[in-house]
């Protein structure tokens, strides 16, 4: 389900009673307000805010339910406490488990905590106006590096090699034997220069496996960056215009590098 699909199913979401718990929680590791893993505190002490409002209230059932979702993400979080990033986005619905639905994003968020009888959606539909799904294509001399993302959040890194004797682009194993992403490999070993003069031939190959990602991602935009010749190249071969085009090869950063240098600029 795409995002768009799942903000939309949020916002239908309703109960009869308030059983929905909305939490945005700033988890981000370079913010000064957040040193010692102070989002623990903040989720500690929103989460008491509510139980507390509840218990004045006197209605046992609600107490109930909203200890139940408590306890679920508690867990979740203290669980997923060691690969955090920029913030955590939690909606779960109190009175059962029929709605259970967490984010972790790569862009700001701003802690806000929320009880009611639906999922409090505004800021998740701002960020992801901001930061919705997206593409972002590197081409290089005989090889595509391609990060699919989502909320500034990359959901997969993959490169394609140009295979000179088939004269193809196949996808090539992410990972050395080390678990890192292997370097680029010679431009001049393996592909003659008669493939950098006709580059934006040469690319070509790559234009359905850019469609197909399209639409089996949910791309509501895509971005290309690589040296000039590069970028210019690929860009001339696509249907589509990318929403930026920029003149940085960026095939051999990591990948949350590359999120700063195109998503964040």
């Amino acid at each position: 389900m795409t995002i768009n699909k799942e903000i939309e199913a949020l916002k239908a979401y309703t109960t009869i009673d308030r059983s929905v718990l909305s939490i945005y929680l700033n988890t981000n590791p370079a913010d000064p307000e957040q040193l010692n893993g102070a989002w623990a505190i903040h989720l500690k002490s929103g989460l008491k805010r509510i139980g507390e409002y509840i218990e004045a209230s006197g209605d046992e059932k609600e107490l109930k339910a909203f200890n139940h979702v408590k306890e679920k993400v508690k867990n979740e979080m203290e669980k997923n406490s060691l690969e955090l990033r920029k913030g955590a986005v939690i909606f779960a619905s109190g009175a059962n488990d029929e709605l259970w639905s967490v984010h972790y994003v790569q862009v700001p968020v701003k802690t806000n905590f929320y009880w009611e009888n639906h999922p409090v959606t505004e800021q998740l539909e701002y960020m992801y106006k901001a930061y919705p799904e997206a593409g972002i294509i590197m081409p290089s001399f005989g090889e595509v590096r391609i990060l699919d993302t989502a909320l500034g959040f990359v959901r997969d890194d993959v490169t394609f090699k140009y295979d000179p004797v088939s004269e193809t682009w196949n996808e090539k194993v992410k990972l050395d034997s080390r678990g890192k992403r292997a370097a680029a490999d010679s431009k001049t070993a393996v592909l003659e220069p008669q493939y950098r003069v006709n580059a934006s031939t040469f690319y070509k190959g790559m234009r359905t496996t850019i469609e197909q990602l399209k639409k089996k991602r949910g791309w509501r935009e895509f971005h290309v960056a690589g040296e000039a010749e590069m970028a210019n190249a690929f860009t001339e071969t696509l249907r589509d215009s990318p929403a930026s085009c920029i003149y940085k090869n960026l095939n051999n950063s990591k990948a949350n590098e590359v999120i700063n240098q195109i998503l964040e600029k």
